[in-house]
């Protein structure tokens, strides 16, 4: 299916049973909702987009887990499925596998969702919709369709992505409009416009406003307007300290300037003078939830076919004491033979584990999004950027001595120390949690990813799937490869 064909729009309101049960696009409840909206229908449809944000998120095989195993974090060794290591590791991906073809239908899908919100909400009366949830909806809705957008560009990079997804749908038999594949910074500029544009409507609300629909556990402390507004503004650092990455000269320093401004307004919290009893919260953030319910989705990333890569443990700093970082010993523990584990191998090639994750336990266990600790790295990053050294430090060592328990860095590094201090602590603040594979590429330090064998391949961004490309003869894009 092409991105235009699908829409997650019957998915989640079957899932949310609210009478938007929608079996195929020509449906009349689609048509209604299209045309003649209900505010009942808008309220439902934009819970639905916390549900279609989620999915293919902590599947086994899922974003965490693939660009876990791609930045050399983890091994899956699921042994019915070769393709964990013949595909991720020792080959290319493959647009046609369920692997190298992934994060594209899925999340354009929770978009088109998004975008049927947005023409609905054009077409609500207000006298059924205040103006003031219109305004919370369409922060929400752009801001869930910013993070749709992103998962797709993390995983495709330099391949490009569409950002022009509100095409209207044609009848078979005539041909569906396609919008262009164009390429990352234009990607990262519509993510951008899409969060100044739910900053400025959630901006606009009071500070007793709430959202007029039912929100996830996961938004705890995020769940009104005023408060999702710092989770916005904390997106849009993380892109602008992305784009700041790949960019040069004085676009550098704007770009890195604009992730400060973003991250004043964020839920950063970096307080130097934090006590112990009240100390800096690093996990205080925005999380995909699950559970065990009937009819919702658990967390596939407690599989016990995950294993640790033993790089993670090879790179490990110490403290004084010549213990390990307090981030490695929270998140990675040794197999435990009392409990009849083994160690995790693959015949006939290199790999081979004796380390299993702490950091998803249960299938009820979250998935980050974004949180304080990962705010605190943006801003040293940001710092160091636009000129402030001892301050990127200072940031550095919040996370360093609070988080790791490790000594304090000293000193004004320059910019290849920096890198090096910046992006071990990104590796282990946010170990298994979908960053390091994007580090190391978008400061052009792949060749940082160990390989286990010299036959193996650092795959480094993700092809077109296969059917995408089928809906596009002649795109010379679907020939760029995933190296």
């Amino acid at each position: 299916m092409t991105i235009q064909r699908l829409t997650s729009f019957a998915f989640v309101s079957a899932l949310l049973g609210c009478g938007l049960d929608v079996p195929d696009l020509n449906n009349p409840g689609l048509t209604e909702f299209e045309n003649d909206p209900s505010a009942a229908q808008i309220e439902a449809a934009a819970t639905g987009l916390l549900i279609g944000d989620r999915a293919g998120v902590a599947p086994a095989n899922g974003y965490v887990a693939q660009l876990g195993i791609l930045g050399r974090e983890a091994y899956n060794f699921d042994g019915s499925d070769p393709r964990f290591v013949s595909e991720l590791l020792a080959g290319e991906l493959q647009g046609g596998s369920v692997f190298g073809g992934a994060f594209w239908g899925l999340p354009y899908a929770n978009i088109r969702l998004a975008n049927l919100i947005l023409t609905a909400l054009d077409k609500i009366p207000s006298g059924e919709l205040s103006d003031d949830n219109k305004a919370a909806i369409r922060g929400f809705t752009n801001t869930i369709q910013a993070l749709d957008l992103l998962i797709v560009i993390n995983a495709h990079d330099t391949n490009g992505a569409v950002i022009d997804t509100d095409i209207p749908l044609v009848l078979p038999p005539a041909p569906q409009p396609l919008g262009a594949i164009v390429d990352k910074d234009a990607v990262f500029a519509r993510i951008a416009e899409l969060l100044d544009s739910a900053a400025a409507d959630l901006g606009s609300l009071g500070p007793k406003s709430t959202f007029p629909f039912a929100m996830s556990r996961g938004y705890a402390g995020f769940d009104t307007p005023p408060t999702f507004l710092t989770f916005t503004q904390a997106l849009r650092a993380r892109i602008a300290v992305y784009r700041g990455s790949g960019a040069t000269g004085s676009a550098k320093t704007q770009l890195y300037s604009t992730a400060l401004e973003a991250l004043a307004a964020s839920f950063l919290d970096d307080d130097a003078l934090a006590t112990p009893e009240a100390p800096i919260s690093f996990t205080n953030g925005v999380y995909h939830a699950y559970s065990t319910k009937t009819g919702d989705a658990t967390n596939g990333l407690i599989n016990p076919s995950i294993y640790v890569n033993p790089l993670v443990e090879a790179n490990v700093q110490k403290d004084l004491n010549g213990a390990n970082d307090a981030r490695y010993t929270a998140k990675v523990r040794p197999i435990d033979a009392s409990m009849d584990e083994e160690e995790g191998s693959v015949t006939d090639t290199p790999l081979k584990s004796s380390l299993k994750f702490k950091l998803y336990p249960a299938p009820d266990s979250s998935v980050t999004i974004i949180r304080n600790e990962e705010l605190i790295l943006l801003k040293a990053e940001a710092l160091f950027y636009t000129g402030n050294v001892a301050g990127a430090i200072d940031e550095l060592n919040v996370v360093r001595t609070g988080s790791g328990k490790l000594p304090a860095l000293i000193g004004t590094p320059g910019e290849a120390t920096f890198l090096d201090e910046l992006l071990y602590e990104r590796a282990y603040s946010l170990l298994f949690e979908a960053h390091r594979w994007i580090d190391l590429r978008r400061f052009g330090r792949t060749d940082d990813l160990v390989l286990e064998d010299p036959t193996y391949k650092r795959n480094i961004r993700y092809p077109f799937p296969i059917a995408e490309c089928n809906a596009r003869p002649g795109e010379a894009r679907c020939e760029l490869g995933s190296l």
